[in-house]
């Protein structure tokens, strides 16, 4: 069920999230001491340095590099949703939310610090992403509020938040797989689509039709990369005992395995990245970074 990524596309991983690393890096020591705290500027640190696949940069960038877009353009979008999700990741694991103690192979954000900078933490992270995209880095200043008003639907009351909102009332319920879908569009897949067209906007003129593509093709991997995640959880539980139990299964939430069972949602995790390959075809050009990403979020084997 697992499979190493291509040499290829390998190379483009780790070429990105060297590319992130740095400029998150640069963005929070270039903080002002006057302007922030020394404890605020650590925890921002601390929730997005070091760790993380990084796969929604990787999609904005993989966008730039099918449409010839210089990944210089890319880099604040890029860091925008980096930030984005790892506040996301730091709300989630709070008491209140999920109740997770680890993130990443190391304390959550709230275990490290305490709630209160983990809130607050999580509130800066996302202040910034629309800062990040705001500012100028050659990119017209009509497609910079675009890519606001892109990154903002995903994220909220129509987006990652309702997604959450449905997470938690799915609790102890039994959801058919319809409404499964919904929840997990919402709460992964919207983000995940919304780098795809935030990478597209790097360029002055974007065709609507490849606009178009890239959101399908978004919303298809979006959803398999939540499937090959239920699917992982069941496997890693039987194949290691002693592993502790995910979030999900603490808290009795329904999983593509739970409604479907493990054999069907393997079936599942297969037809949409088939769906995923096809919605490229519609794209000028290759598109082999994207192929081999819808690939490999089927194939990971974490």
């Amino acid at each position: 069920m697992s499979a190493p990524p291509t040499p290829l596309l390998q190379e483009f991983l780790q070429r990105c999230q060297n590319r992130v690393e740095s400029r998150l890096q640069a963005v929070f020591e270039g903080m002002s001491p006057e302007d922030t705290t020394p404890n605020l500027v650590r925890a921002l640190q601390y929730a997005c340095l070091g760790g993380g696949k990084r796969i929604r940069p990787v999609l904005v960038y993989g966008t730039c590099q099918v449409l010839g877009i210089d990944l210089e353009r890319a880099d604040n979008a890029a860091c925008a949703v980096e930030l984005v999700h790892c506040y996301s990741l730091a709300h989630d694991d709070l008491p209140s939310m999920d109740d997770d103690n680890m993130r990443r192979g190391k304390p959550s954000l709230h275990k490290a610090f305490d709630e209160a900078t983990a809130i607050l933490a999580g509130d800066a992270l996302q202040s910034l992403a629309f800062e990040l995209l705001s500012r100028d880095n050659g990119v017209a200043a009509t497609n910079r509020l675009r890519m606001v008003e892109t990154l903002s639907r995903a994220i909220g009351a129509e987006g990652m938040v309702a997604g959450q909102d449905l997470d938690f009332s799915a609790s102890g319920q039994k959801r058919e797989e319809s409404q499964l879908a919904k929840l997990h569009g919402l709460k992964t897949g919207a983000l995940i689509r919304a780098c795809l067209t935030l990478g597209a906007l790097g360029k002055d003129e974007v065709d609507d039709n490849a606009l178009a593509a890239l959101d399908e093709y978004g919303r298809y991997i979006g959803l398999a990369f939540q499937v090959q995640d239920d699917i992982l959880d069941v496997v890693a539980n039987t194949e290691s005992l002693g592993k502790p139990q995910g979030s999900d299964q603490v808290h009795d939430k329904p999983t593509y395995v739970s409604i479907l069972g493990l054999e069907a949602a393997l079936v599942k995790a297969s037809e949409l990245t088939d769906q995923a390959h096809k919605a490229l075809l519609a794209l000028p050009g290759e598109a082999e970074i994207l192929h081999d990403l819808a690939t490999y979020i089927t194939a990971r084997s974490h």
